[in-house]
């Protein structure tokens, strides 16, 4: 293997995984997926690419392809993830004591200074490029010793002179390889910072329409106050009705909106179906009174996600109270819940006899201060689609006018939550 093909196969070896690895960060970016995995990912492909080089390059003793093999180990550092620095650089040792009959102490004290270095650099405000300057220097120092020891016949500065190259190789990939992952994360962050507008933009727009919504309750109240005649008791009593109604009609409004803007999540392993089963017990007594025939059909298998117990039981109740306002004046409300995995997926199905919705209706669901009912506000399916996203699912309606609704709340579960 001549001297341009290793250089070229220690490279791509190790920017291969890099480039996928910035491939699927684009692609969960663009998607606008939740990036949870994205550090795991990072951290697969620095091990992918060490164990690449290793194995392609294998009984290839030149400068270039052994010198390379550091490049993992020095982002992981950048990164911030000391723990796979620590674990590629025990691996890169034994490859190099094994292989190469490097000495063990030094290794071993080698790969001790660059912890030791970038756990230093850590708590200082430097730059990426600063510390990829110093861990080549840090690098040519001990691979010039190396050289040196299993040369003895030569000089210390002819050992430098003999990896000069090499280590320019190395510093130079290591900047293009931190140059491409900076530029990708560049755009990311733009992407995010776009999206960030995009909420402050919505944001606005909500409030302009709370403002809207609140006005209008104001502006009832206001009428009646002015028509309140002591004298007609009566009368007063009536528009004093009136007005309290206006009066929690505001509140509700407002308690609505604060819940939607402050939303947050408190994640811890929890079972699905035992959810299901408290949030239905719970609500047994307003079923009855209202005279509701439930049917209810789960799997007699535990499926565990890492969910918020009460956010998701909110989310529940809110979407199990639609389907109750929606019913019939004529006929008997039917509610039929049910669940099944299929694959990674997990989908609860909530299915009403209602008057349903039409095609217009559908689009505008879960969008601020959009309603069917009389005294709605719309943020409760907003704040419920917003729950459910923080927990990596999807809220979708299906709906036929005048016929059914089905409602369907979609989990992603990782199979090992599943038993």
């Amino acid at each position: 293997m001549d001297f341009f093909n290793t250089i070229l196969l220690s490279v791509i070896c190790i920017m291969f995984p890099l480039l996928l690895y910035l491939i699927y960060l684009t692609y969960l970016n663009a998607k606008n997926e939740n990036l949870k995995y994205e550090e795991v990912v990072f951290e697969l492909a620095l091990i992918t690419g060490l164990f690449l080089t290793i194995e392609l390059t294998k009984g290839v003793r030149t400068n270039y392809s052994i010198v390379l093999l550091n490049i993992p180990i020095l982002f992981s550092y950048l990164r911030g993830k000391r723990g796979i620095g620590i674990i590629l650089s025990i691996i890169l040792g034994i490859y190099y004591i094994t292989s190469f009959k490097y000495n063990a102490y030094m290794v071993i004290f080698e790969y001790l200074v660059y912890y030791i270095f970038f756990l230093i650099e850590s708590n200082k405000n430097t730059t990426a490029l600063r510390n990829i300057s110093w861990f080549t220097i840090i690098k040519t120092f001990f691979f010039s010793f190396f050289i040196y020891y299993f040369n003895p016949n030569i000089t210390f500065m002819d050992a430098f002179n003999n990896i000069f190259v090499a280590i320019l190789v190395f510093y130079v990939c290591s900047i293009l390889c931190y140059k491409l992952l900076s530029k990708s994360e560049d755009v990311i962050n733009l992407n995010n910072s776009l999206k960030e507008l995009e909420k402050e933009k919505t944001l606005r727009n909500s409030l302009f329409k709370l403002t809207h919504e609140i006005k209008n309750p104001i502006a009832v109240c206001k009428g009646y106050l002015n028509m309140i005649d002591l004298s007609n008791r009566k009368n007063s009593q009536r528009y004093i009705e009136v007005i309290k109604g206006e009066v929690e009609r505001t509140l509700v409004i407002m308690d609505d909106f604060l819940d939607y803007t402050k939303i947050k999540v408190d994640k811890n392993i929890m079972d699905i179906n035992y959810l299901l089963e408290d949030t239905l017990g719970s609500m047994s007594s307003l079923f009855n009174s209202k005279n509701i025939l439930t049917k209810f059909k789960t799997s007699d298998d535990e499926v565990f996600i890492n969910g918020d117990y009460n956010r998701l039981k909110q989310v529940l109740v809110n979407v199990i109270k639609n389907s109750i306002e929606s019913k019939k004046e004529d006929e008997k409300l039917k509610l039929t819940i049910t669940t099944n995995q299929e694959g990674n997926n997990y989908r609860i199905t909530i299915k009403d006899n209602g008057i349903g919705m039409d095609k217009e209706e559908l689009n505008n669901i879960g969008k601020a201060f959009y309603t069917t009912k009389v005294k709605g506000t719309g943020l409760g399916v907003m704040l419920s689609k917003e729950i459910i996203e923080l927990h990596d699912g999807n809220l979708i309606y299906s709906s036929n006018k005048k016929i059914f609704t089905l409602t369907w709340i979609l989990f992603f579960i990782m199979l090992l939550f599943y038993r």
